[in-house]
Parts: structure tokens; C-alpha cells; sequence
């Protein structure tokens, strides 16, 4: 075979870009994209690492971000997949993107996946997979896109109130202080805000406005948590932000988050040879330092209980989950609380935190696990998902629906919140069927709850406390049908998950508390998932950690490919301004009539949202806005428009006459 061109010149990059770091532009030094820069251009394929052949890697977690992991390294470093080996705590891979269950006994998901376009590593992966469901050569991205452009996502009845009423959500409902607030959030720097909660940075009227019910509900934000990670939030959902009341910014799965992703994903891999290693906890990794290098040569792991130690050749890779959202899950039923063991909840050898905190006790690099898992009663939160048949909730929820449930279309379009709720209690259905084998009549609702201290309305007891059948009576009362309850209940299985640490991700936080995918001096291990620092990115979304994969197989290869920063839509003027209008709910914002009158019949008009108001109207209200703007300095600027003006009309005029 002969060489491939410039094949010993291959440029060094950064495999982690930060776009918010510094200005960039064309220089002769600087000759490769912007970091933020997606598109077809950044889907080159780099020359594999010389003895990639005789490497092995591997990845220990099978959720998305194992997986990823093991993708990336076969489509980008062209690593055999028979080399690859992946270590599953569990008898079944897919870490927190579960689905199980059946129509008999009950279905089960612990959480659901609300997604968007810009999932732009996600995307990347998942349009090289395989449709499970289409001929060959359609991928899950292709599939995707045939379901979500034939049937768009929008809610009816996003907020709820006084036992079934829909409350008005039409718009973020902010007041100009509180429109302000979010504001200065977006332009404080990422350091200032170590460890700042959102309780702290918020007041307390923003914290009972529509937008914030939106947005915990959605999100899954309690007050407590880190106000950092809701400004990333606001970043990467600013081009989202119209949408937000609604939820037509949203894409959803055809079926649940494991059939619909994890299934076609791990098929694919186990097809071109990736191994899968089940029941086998790792609970650290012996280490060899000289010179401020860290290199694996062991795993220390238990399999079926047994204790077991895999070497590791210097130059094989490991990539390793930190902590876990869903570990320590317990579970109820119908009439069974879930029983949390509060005396085990400091993690042990035997959990998936094991890994992390023996890693931390080796280096600071490896950050501060405690402030993630150390306070469970902010990290706590409960679902359950109800497996139903016809009957008044089944009714109810054809009433608040955008298509007929039965109809395989959206149904509520997302998380419905009740905003009188002591538990912050929320429910969805998502398209049906929701699982492969699901009935023809039979529905999959999901229900959860954000606050696990507080007695239910209707039930006088915390969430936690309460059996499937008492969830299932709190969520009728909200609805309004709890008359009914006892033909519901008739009709109805619910399996409950209490997940002790599922938003443990959200903690305050400062700088170093959590690791760099690959630590300092680390040359053979990377660290995955949610518990990782990337330069932009959020954490809780399948998304981020795609990325934290990517980046880690391009860092230990030191393949010349960046990994795109988050889409570049927040520093897009159009995002900007349609963000601003729908902070300001839905009305013209502060000098957005001066832009209009600046633009109107330009190229650039239509990148303003419209101003709903006559042509006299604008011109009065433009008037006033200058005056509010600028003071006594407003006469002179509209001066300088009316002269504007006339110029436009005098030229107008003179084409008119040619």
C-alpha cells in the first residue's frame, strides 16, 4: 500500500477546543477551525496510531459513554474491535439508559431522554450505527429524523394546577428584575460561580416564576444545586429558550432510551467483535509513577465476587466510569415501599463509587468525589412508571394530549409539572408503543417527583414513604380524578425507583473537584461520564457524555481530530435575540424597536423577531423607547433615524423615477 500524503507531517491539536477561551480568527498561525466548528469539514478521518493493531483498551461501563468509547475507538482509531474490552458491573449493559419490564408484571424506566439538534457528538456517533427497524443502510440518526420530522413535539398542557386545570404557560413569566437576573448569569465568567448554588444567586420570586418550574421539572434542578451548571445550561439550550414553555424545541426516541439506543449501539460493537465482561465490579487500578507519569498496569475488580486482578501493558488503554447517577437504585411496586438503607450510603468496595474515591485517594488530579455522593438528601429523587389500561387516567390524559395517546404520535409532548404539588410532582407519555413488545392497549406513562421531604397533598406522606398505589393516588388528585381512583388503580401496575444519587452531578462544585478526562500526567487512562470537566459542556445528557468518550480516545491516541465545542448557536445573533424576546415573555425587549428601525428593509430585517404593532404604532413606541433608553441624549438619535428615513425615501423615490 503505498503512503499516505504528508503522512509525516501530521498536525497537533488540541482534542478538547475551548471556544469561550479566547478570540479566535485566520492567522498564518492558525489554520485549522474555529473549536466550536461542526459540519461535514470536522468529519475527516485521521491516519491511525503507528501499533494500533497490537493495542488493547479497556472500557470499564457499559452506559453510553463505554460505549462511545469503544466506537470512537474503532471508527476513528482504528483499533481492532476484538481488542476491545468492555466491564459491566451488572448482568446487562446500558448503566442508567434503561427499559425493562413487561405487560404482565409491569415496564420499568428509571428516567427518560429529553434531547435536541445540537447533540452534535451524539449525532456524529449515532448516524455510523444501524436502524434496528429499517432496511440496511439507514442509520438510528436517519430513523430519528423520520420520526421527529413526521410528527413534531409540542406540549398543550406544560403546567397544571387546582386538581386538573391547565395554568397558563404561555409564557417564561419573568419580571424585568428577574429577566435581569438571567442575564447577568449568562455574562458572569465560569470561576466566579465555585460553588455558588442557584438558591444563592437567584431571589426568591424567580424561584416560583413559570420559568423556573419549566426548567427544574425539565432538567431535574432543585434550588440547592450548582448555579454554574445551570448557566452551562443556559448556553447550550440558549437556542432552545423559545421553546421552552412549550417544549417545541424538543426530540424525542421512537420507544425508550435502551431500545432505542443502547440496543442498535451494542449490536453493532459485539457484531464487529467488542467483548463484553458482565458481573465484574472494578473497584480500583494499580498504578506505576516515575516522573510525574501515571501509568495503569492493573485492574483490581471483583467478578461474581471473587477477587481478580487484569494486567495491563503500558501502552493498552483504560477508560473508566466515575461514579454513578443510578447506583444504590431501589425499587417498590404497587404495594411495596422502596427501602433505602441509609446506613450504607457512603459508598463502599461494592459500589460504582468505589472505582472514584480509591482513585482520589492516589492524587488530587483525580478530584473530590465526596462533594458529589456526600450529601444524599440533595441528590435524591424518585420516579415510578405506570403500566396502563383503559380507564379515567387513561381518559384524563387523552384531554391533555396532542394526539390520541393510542395513535403511536406525541402524546403530552414532554414532563406535564403541577406547580400547586408539594412534590414538585411531574408525568409524561412519551410516543406508544414505548417498549417493542408493548400491547396495542396498554400505555407507558412516567411520573416523578423533585422534592422527597415534603408530605403529598393528597397522600399526607414524603414520596419515598409512599407505595405505587399512593403515588398513583397523589397523581389523581392533581389530575383531578381522584374519585375515580379505585377503577385507576383497577387498571393500573406501577413500579417505583428510588435512586439515591441521580442528580448528584448537580452539586455545587469548584474547579478541581472534578477530574480532566485524562488527568494530568495520566498516559494510558481516561475518566468518563458525568463526573468529568470538559471545557463548556453540561452534564446529565447523553450528549455530554459522547463527548467525554470522544475526547478521551482522541487524548490517548493523540490523534490529530478535535472534538467540535458546544454548537455555536449561543454566540448567534438570531439566538441571542429570540432568546432576549422570549426572557422578555413574548413582548418587544429593551431597544429591540430601535433595531427594527434600523434594519427594516435591509438584508438583516429578518433576523428580528416581529414586532407585533402597526407601522404608526412602532414609530410612537419607538419614540418612548428612545426616551427610556437614552434620557435627554434620545432627541439627537432621533434626529439621526428621522434623517435615516427621509435618506431611504428620497432614494426610493429616485428609483421610482428612472
Amino acid at each position: 500500500m503505498s503512503k499516505a500524503p504528508f503522512a509525516d507531517n501530521v498536525v497537533t491539536l488540541e482534542p478538547q477546543p475551548d471556544a469561550a477561551r479566547e478570540y479566535w480568527s485566520n492567522t498564518t498561525d492558525n489554520t485549522v477551525p474555529p473549536p466550536d466548528m461542526v459540519g461535514a469539514y470536522v468529519r475527516n478521518k485521521p491516519l491511525a496510531t503507528d501499533g494500533i493493531e497490537e493495542r488493547k483498551a479497556y472500557v470499564i461501563g457499559s452506559g453510553i459513554a463505554g460505549l462511545a468509547a469503544a466506537f470512537y475507538l474503532i471508527r476513528d482509531g482504528r483499533m481492532p474491535a476484538e481488542n476491545i474490552t468492555i466491564i459491566e458491573s451488572l448482568d446487562i449493559e446500558g448503566g442508567s439508559l434503561d427499559g425493562a419490564g413487561n405487560a404482565q408484571d409491569g415496564y420499568i424506566v428509571r428516567g427518560g431522554r429529553e434531547m435536541n439538534w445540537n447533540y452534535d457528538n451524539f449525532w456524529d456517533m449515532f448516524q455510523d450505527v444501524p436502524a434496528l427497524e429499517l432496511p440496511e443502510g439507514y442509520s438510528v440518526l436517519d430513523e430519528y429524523r423520520l420520526v421527529n420530522d413526521a410528527d413534531p413535539n409540542y406540549s398543550k398542557a406544560r403546567l397544571m394546577h387546582r386538581q386538573g386545570q391547565i395554568r397558563d404557560f404561555s409564557t417564561l413569566g419573568l419580571t424585568k428584575p428577574q429577566q435581569w437576573e438571567t442575564f447577568k448569569l449568562l455574562m458572569m465568567r465560569k470561576e466566579d460561580l465555585d460553588d455558588v448554588t442557584i438558591e444563592d444567586y437567584f431571589s426568591e420570586g424567580f424561584l416560583q416564576s413559570n420559568f423556573w418550574f419549566f426548567w427544574r421539572s425539565m432538567f431535574a434542578f432543585e434550588n440547592w444545586h450548582s448555579a454554574l451548571e445551570m448557566k452551562l445550561y443556559m448556553h447550550r439550550f440558549l437556542d432552545a429558550l423559545d421553546g421552552l414553555n412549550d417544549m417545541s424545541a424538543l426530540v424525542f426516541p421512537k420507544y425508550n432510551q435502551f431500545d432505542s439506543f443502547v440496543k442498535p449501539l451494542i449490536r453493532m460493537l459485539r457484531e464487529q467483535g467488542v467483548k463484553v465482561r458482565f458481573n465484574t465490579r472494578v473497584h480500583d487500578l494499580d498504578m506505576i509513577e516515575e516522573d510525574g507519569k501515571r501509568t495503569v498496569a492493573a485492574i483490581r475488580c471483583r467478578t461474581d465476587g471473587k477477587e481478580d486482578v487484569i494486567p495491563v501493558d503500558p501502552r493498552d488503554l483504560v477508560f473508566a466510569l466515575t461514579g454513578s447517577m443510578t447506583e444504590g437504585t431501589v425499587y417498590g411496586d404497587m404495594d411495596t415501599v422502596p427501602e433505602l438503607d441509609r446506613s450504607t450510603l457512603t459508598p463502599g468496595e461494592d459500589s460504582d463509587w468505589a472505582l472514584w474515591r480509591n482513585l482520589a485517594k492516589k492524587s488530587p488530579i483525580f478530584g473530590k468525589p465526596e462533594k458529589f455522593y456526600g450529601d444524599v438528601d440533595r441528590s435524591i429523587w424518585e420516579s415510578a412508571t405506570l403500566t396502563c389500561k383503559a380507564s379515567p387516567l387513561v381518559e384524563k390524559l387523552k384531554e391533555l394530549s396532542v394526539n390520541d395517546p393510542y395513535s403511536g404520535r406525541t402524546v403530552t409532548g414532554g414532563v406535564i409539572t403541577f406547580t400547586d404539588s408539594s412534590w414538585v410532582l411531574s408525568f409524561t407519555a412519551n410516543r406508544q408503543p414505548h417498549f417493542p413488545d408493548q400491547p396495542k392497549d396498554v400505555l407507558v406513562l412516567w411520573v416523578y417527583a423533585l422534592l422527597m421531604d415534603k408530605d403529598g397533598d393528597y397522600v399526607k406522606k414524603p414520596m419515598p414513604a409512599c407505595t405505587g398505589r399512593e403515588i398513583l393516588a397523589e397523581l389523581c388528585y392533581h389530575l383531578g380524578i381522584v374519585d375515580q381512583l379505585d377503577e385507576v388503580v383497577a387498571n393500573t401496575k406501577v413500579r417505583t425507583a428510588l435512586m439515591p444519587y441521580i442528580t448528584a452531578q448537580f452539586m455545587p462544585r469548584a474547579a478541581g473537584d472534578r477530574p480532566e478526562v485524562v488527568p494530568e500526567g495520566c498516559t494510558n487512562l481516561a475518566l468518563v461520564g458525568q463526573f468529568v470537566e470538559t471545557r463548556n459542556d453540561v452534564v446529565f445528557t447523553m450528549e455530554s457524555s459522547v463527548r467525554t468518550a470522544r475526547v478521551a480516545v482522541y487524548t490517548l491516541l493523540g490523534l490529530p481530530k478535535q472534538v467540535p465545542d458546544i454548537a455555536p448557536t449561543q454566540y448567534d445573533l438570531r439566538t441571542m435575540l429570540k432568546a432576549a424576546r422570549a426572557l422578555s415573555n413574548n413582548e418587544p425587549f429593551p431597544g429591540e424597536r430601535l433595531l427594527h428601525r434600523l434594519l427594516d428593509k435591509t438584508y438583516f430585517a429578518h433576523i428580528l423577531p416581529p414586532i407585533p404593532e402597526q407601522e404608526a404604532t412602532l414609530k410612537a413606541r419607538f419614540d418612548d423607547e428612545l426616551t427610556g433608553l437614552f434620557g435627554k441624549g434620545a432627541q439627537a438619535l432621533k434626529t439621526a433615524q428621522d434623517w435615516y428615513d427621509d435618506l431611504k425615501g428620497s432614494l426610493r423615490a429616485k428609483r421610482a423615477k428612472e
